[in-house]
């Protein structure tokens, strides 16, 4: 089961660049469905939100940091990054950890409080 993420989202389409943003979404999901069939990811989920002025939708790679790292090297993936950049405002690409990894990221974070005093 993969233990860390990628998280890529998005804010508003750039107005008059609608169209070319759904191409781009649609290449998207085609790019990681391929990635997923060559192993490459070990799957993806994609979300759209409601109606609001922050975030859109989002996409979830789901790998091993290994093949994360791989993919944010790849050319396929940088390119479609790109195309991405011209047809949406606030696009974002944000490293996560899942599954077995949330216990080992909690062990760190409950060791750093240890170490902060604590209001009372």
């Amino acid at each position: 089961m993969a233990d860390r993420m990628l998280f890529i989202g998005w804010g508003t389409p750039v107005r008059g660049r609608e169209e070319r943003g759904l191409e781009v979404f649609n290449e998207a999901i085609g790019l990681y469905g391929r990635m997923q069939q060559e192993g490459r990811i070990e799957k993806f989920d994609v979300v759209l939100l409601g109606a609001n002025t922050d975030l859109n939708g989002y996409m979830e790679l789901y790998g091993s940091a290994e093949q994360l790292a791989a993919v944010r090297e790849s050319e396929d993936f940088r390119r479609t990054l790109v195309d991405a950049s011209l047809v949406v405002d606030g696009l974002r690409e944000i490293d996560g950890f899942a599954n077995e990894a949330i216990a080992a990221q909690m062990a760190i974070y409950q060791e750093s409080i240890a170490r902060v005093p604590q209001a009372a």
